[in-house]
């Protein structure tokens, strides 16, 4: 399909099937980010000393929560293992059940989902660089209420592309920067080939929990969309072929919080090239 063909020839050529499919994902995307676990209620993060970390609503605690009481409990790290010790009569829920006096908090780096609850507020630590930290949401937050919605290109079919998959030996890494500067060697099963606008291009991605993950910039980034870059997700390769959809682009968590810990886009994945299609950037950028 010819790319460089007229805007307007090209919006023709998303199918009402096609273009309804999309709109259904644009749709859950959304309602993922305004859930009370999504991105927009996304309140904190409070990278945790060793020993005790008091956390409450009042001035002077280490962690400082923006509800409930003014002094909930301590997390105690040691290594890189937490415990929560909560206070007096205060009550929280790990897991849906009620927590004693004291629990432990696994990290997310070891699989558990150990999320604890306390009234609107939600709390899970993460493990980053190497670094253990308390991930906070509120169900209250301003940027979830007073959140305008998501901005997208209009549907075009011409940017639903099929690569070409050319795999790397087993065990090949690529090396990815977060913005909070660490770095991370991430397993890279291979690489895309595929054309747009005449260019011959290649995108490097990631695994994840058996998808392909993309981290990538285009000539719209900074200029259309969220100025660190985009991320796409594809299905494993079929054979040696691998569907990029664009129209499914989206803007990492940072973009709507600033306390995600997004992974930029490598030098590699740095398109030459606008990509008109997807996620543009936030309303408040």
């Amino acid at each position: 399909m010819d790319s460089l063909r007229p805007l307007a020839f090209v919006l023709l050529l998303a199918s009402p099937g096609y273009e309804a499919q999309v709109e259904t994902w644009r749709h859950d995307r959304e309602a993922r980010l305004r859930s009370e676990g999504g991105w927009l209620s996304l309140a904190g993060l409070y990278f945790l000393k060793e020993g005790e970390n008091p956390f409450g609503s009042a001035e002077g605690e280490d962690i400082r929560l923006p509800s409930g009481p003014a002094h909930a409990g301590i997390l105690e790290l040691h290594g890189k293992e937490v415990t929560v010790r909560l206070a007096g009569s205060v009550e929280a829920r790990l897991g849906g059940k009620p927590v004693g006096n004291s629990a432990e908090l696994r990290s997310d780096a070891s699989g558990a989902k150990d999320v604890l609850a306390l009234g609107p507020l939600a709390m899970q630590v993460i493990e980053r660089g190497g670094r253990m930290a308390l991930r906070l949401w509120d169900s209250d937050s301003p940027r979830r209420r007073d959140f305008a919605g998501l901005r997208w290109f209009p549907v075009q079919e011409a940017y639903r592309l099929t690569g070409h998959f050319v795999p790397y030996p087993p065990g090949k890494t690529l090396k990815i920067t977060s913005v909070l500067g660490y770095v991370e060697d991430l397993p890279c099963p291979g690489y895309v080939s595929f054309r747009l606008r005449g260019k011959e291009l290649h995108l490097e991605p990631v695994l994840e929990d058996g998808e392909l993950f993309f981290i990538f910039r285009d000539e719209t980034t900074g200029n259309g969309t969220y100025d660190s870059g985009r991320f796409l997700y594809a299905d494993a390769p079929e054979k040696d072929s691998v569907v990029l959809d664009f129209n499914k682009a989206f803007t990492p968590p940072c973009g709507f919080t600033p306390f995600a810990t997004c992974p930029l886009p490598p030098k590699q994945n740095r398109l030459e090239v606008k990509i008109e299609a997807g996620e543009k950037s936030p309303a408040h950028h």
